[in-house]
């Protein structure tokens, strides 16, 4: 069978289907303790007690049909059983009639029919403490009054109430343990998602062995991570400052040189060595270019823009959040938004940019008018040293593509994602910087 549906009503969060797992069996237990035992064992005992009525009703009867003092001596023997006698009677009960909650009397009507012979009608709710019972005699029609406590037993409620009370207690207590248990796997997923945006979440491994286990697994692995960052970091940071002293050498060479053209061109070509230096140097350095702090978004995409301006490049903010602050590590977002915004002016002829918040994400979009990237490139645009000379020419100014891996590494250390599409207002590529809040 398929009981995907289920999901739809199950709860999200792991405390919650963890207290459903707990109150599902109580609340079985008490169903089955409710319908199963008590109603049985009330059930059977208001049977026995009827009958025991009911052979004291024909009793009754049979002295009501002597023929000296019928009526005196069934009325008397009435009295010493608790009962109440009325004969002949005015009026007598022609049907049965119960509330329809009254389980009980259910039961008392069937017995009572059951038993006995003559039976007219059994009333059961003028009053929930005695029972009008109407039977033919000798001396005709009788009413016979029957406490109720005669014929049916009384509600279970100390059983029912130290059930519910027992259950409530269990309850609590289980809650309260639950809770604690619950605490260090939520510690270990606040400890992941701050690691997954970036930041260093101090934690320490707790709880159960196998939640010890997965907490010590995420440090090792968190360890490790690290230490991969540093190394990579070190490595490209060496091997760039080291081809920077060759570089002067031949910037210093080439300035001797007495053939313009030659050596103008040479110069360019150490320009872009440079750039693309440079541009290893930022991708190294994404991982560590600063803490996260409260931003304003809108001041953050002023400053970009003046950039854009000194540098002679035609980029304009097109929507931007005022007064409001996100929680994000400035210096590396604007390196992602100064790339994007790079690809866009250098592939196109001006550029729009924007910002837009939730209550979950802060979406940063820069939008170009050039030629953008095909949907079936997009996964490959983002690749680091990633080339699409058809689409876009990533081989002027000393671009090695890294400028939407940077991006998209900066993305992912907010816990967002940057993604690809095509403008509808200016035709060519939008990039939307994704970064959780």
């Amino acid at each position: 069978m398929n009981f995907s549906w289920l999901k739809r009503y199950a709860p999200r969060s792991l405390y919650g289907r963890a207290a459903l797992i707990l109150l599902t069996p109580i609340i079985t237990i008490q169903l089955v303790v409710s319908i199963v035992f008590i109603q049985r064992h009330y059930e059977d005992v208001t049977v026995q007690m009827t009958r025991s009525v009911a052979l004291e009703l024909d009793v009754i009867r049979d002295a009501v049909a002597r023929p000296a003092g019928g009526a005196d001596d069934a009325s008397s023997l009435a009295r010493a059983l608790g009962l109440t006698l009325t004969v002949p009677a005015a009026s007598v009960p022609t049907t049965d009639r119960r509330r329809f909650y009254d389980l009980s009397g259910r039961k008392v009507i069937d017995t009572l029919r059951e038993q006995m012979t003559g039976v007219t009608g059994i009333e059961l709710t003028e009053t929930n403490k005695r029972v009008l019972l109407g039977m033919t005699t000798a001396l005709g029609p009788a009413t016979v009054s029957i406490p109720r406590g005669r014929v049916s037993a009384s509600n279970p409620h100390q059983l029912l109430v130290l059930t519910a009370f027992v259950s409530f207690l269990m309850t609590v207590i289980a809650f309260l343990f639950l809770r604690n248990q619950m605490r260090p796997i939520k510690r270990l997923a606040v400890a992941a998602e701050a690691f997954g945006r970036g930041r260093h979440h101090p934690y320490r491994p707790g709880g159960a062995t196998e939640v010890r286990a997965a907490g010590a697994a995420f440090l090792d692995m968190r360890n490790r991570i690290e230490r991969q960052i540093e190394q990579r970091t070190l490595m490209l940071s060496g091997v760039s400052h080291d081809l920077r002293t060759p570089l002067t050498r031949l910037k210093l060479s080439l300035s001797m040189l007495e053939d313009d053209t030659e050596r103008d061109a040479m110069e360019r070509d150490v320009r872009d060595m440079e750039a693309m230096l440079d541009t290893f140097l930022d991708f190294a350095r994404s991982e560590s270019l600063d803490d996260a702090e409260p931003v304003d978004p809108g001041a953050l995409l002023d400053d970009i823009v003046a950039q854009a301006a000194r540098l002679g490049q035609n980029v304009v903010i097109a929507t931007a959040p005022t007064g409001a602050e996100v929680t994000l590590r400035p210096v590396a977002v604007r390196r992602a938004l100064q790339n994007l915004v790079g690809n866009a002016v250098r592939h196109g002829t001006r550029a729009e940019i924007s910002c837009v918040l939730s209550d979950r994400a802060v979406v940063f979009s820069v939008e170009d008018d050039g030629p953008g990237i095909s949907p079936e490139a997009r996964d490959e645009a983002i690749k680091p040293f990633s080339r699409l000379d058809r689409a876009r020419n990533l081989n002027t100014g000393g671009n090695v593509g890294l400028g939407l891996s940077i991006a998209i590494d900066i993305a992912r250390q907010h816990g967002g994602t940057l993604r690809l599409d095509r403008s509808e207002r200016l035709g060519g590529l939008k990039a939307d910087l994704v970064l959780a809040r």
